[in-house]
């Protein structure tokens, strides 16, 4: 189904979301059609922000708004689906487009599995009504169901579009770049160069695959390293509750924008904390490469000042390998919480890899990793 028919049916006038490489289609429509524009179109921090700032718009324009978002981010909007948007609270209507990960029979992540087994259950114990976008959905179906999902959303009900792979097309590009210089992948190279044999947490996406290539091109062990491969916004999270536990070991983390700024609540909790074990490196591209490129608001947003404002002693942004070199030394040498900012550029290999080895696999290996004393 072509993804203009699809925003056609919905008759929306204003998009929120969280990109989705299932939903490409429809993201880069919106980013051609509208840009990031404040009456027609946000890409948010989290899905539940997303939710409440489509509430937002419906309470104050009385309009139906649609909220995209890949499946996972379903635990992110049940609060306020429960919440806020039920017909026993608020009565506020909208519809959902969910990408479908991890759809059962369909190969996928280990990460989407789980989540895709109980995407349309959640929905259904959320009173959400959906129907699911295949292939072969004609536009004279979605018309159809339109009809009738109208009627729920009038009783101030929630309703769900649920994409399947492949389901929707768009036959315009959109191009993602920035005008910094350095890769994530030679990033993460100089990083290695730095941690030795210390534990690196890593966030969701593909910071952890390129993580997990230098290991395989320097014949290093993957012992040292947890894969977040699912639980978007939480590295470091993972990483403060090692960090606590584990007073005597460097602990790293290697995080994205669009991570950070999900659940970025957790850098006011480092900075309370403030393990002296600690580095976090956010590594900023201002966009969600990993599901398309679309941006995200970072651009805007000053890190080391918020890191600082958080209670961080130590925080930095780079935008060379020279002072990334630096400030790595510093951090390696240092007793105290310490965060890089490195700026970088979009785009990585066509032939990037995954991990071989299983989430489990990754897990025991760096729980014994971290188990000896040292």
């Amino acid at each position: 189904m072509k993804v203009q028919d699809l925003a056609e049916v919905l008759g929306a006038e204003f998009y929120t979301g969280v990109p989705d490489s299932q939903l490409k289609p429809l993201c880069n429509y919106l980013m051609n059609t509208y840009g990031i524009d404040k009456k027609h179109h946000i890409i948010a921090a989290n899905e539940g922000n997303c939710t409440a700032l489509a509430a937002g718009y419906h309470l104050a324009t009385g309009k139906i708004p649609v909220v995209y978002m890949q499946n996972s981010g379903e635990g992110n909007i049940i609060n306020p689906v429960a919440s806020l948007l039920n017909d026993k609270v608020y009565a506020i209507p909208m519809i959902f487009v969910i990408g479908w990960r991890g759809e059962p029979g369909v190969h996928d992540e280990p990460q989407h599995i789980y989540q895709g087994e109980v995407t349309i259950k959640l929905l259904d114990d959320m009173d959400i009504k959906s129907f699911v976008i295949s292939k072969d959905t004609t536009k004279e179906e979605l018309v159809s169901i339109m009809a009738k999902f109208n009627k729920v959303l009038e009783a101030g009900k929630d309703v769900a579009f649920v994409v399947r792979k492949g389901a929707l097309s768009y036959d315009e590009k959109v191009e993602y770049k920035n005008d910094n210089l350095m890769s994530r992948e030679e990033i993460i190279q100089h990083i290695i160069n730095f941690t030795g044999e210390d534990p690196i947490v890593s966030t969701t996406g593909k910071a952890s695959r390129e993580l997990f290539e230098t290991r395989e091109a320097n014949a290093q062990s993957h012992k040292y390293d947890f894969l977040t491969v699912g639980s978007m916004g939480h590295a470091s999270s993972i990483a403060l509750g090692v960090a606590l536990n584990k007073p005597k070991t460097k602990i790293w983390c290697i995080d994205g924008d669009g991570a950070v700024l999900m659940h970025m609540g957790s850098i006011a909790v480092l900075g309370a904390n403030k393990p002296e074990n600690m580095v976090h490196i956010i590594i900023n591209n201002e966009a969600h490469e990993t599901v398309g490129g679309m941006p995200t608001v970072s651009s805007s947003v000053d890190y080391v000042a918020v890191a600082k404002a958080c209670g961080y002693p130590n925080a930095v942004c780079v935008d060379s390998f020279e002072e990334l070199d630096k400030e790595l030394q510093i951090a390696k040498e240092s007793n105290e919480l310490c965060m890089i900012e490195v700026k970088c550029s979009i785009g990585a290999r066509d032939n990037l890899g995954r991990p071989t080895t299983t989430a489990l696999e990754n897990k025991e290996n760096f729980m014994e990793f971290l188990a000896i004393d040292r």
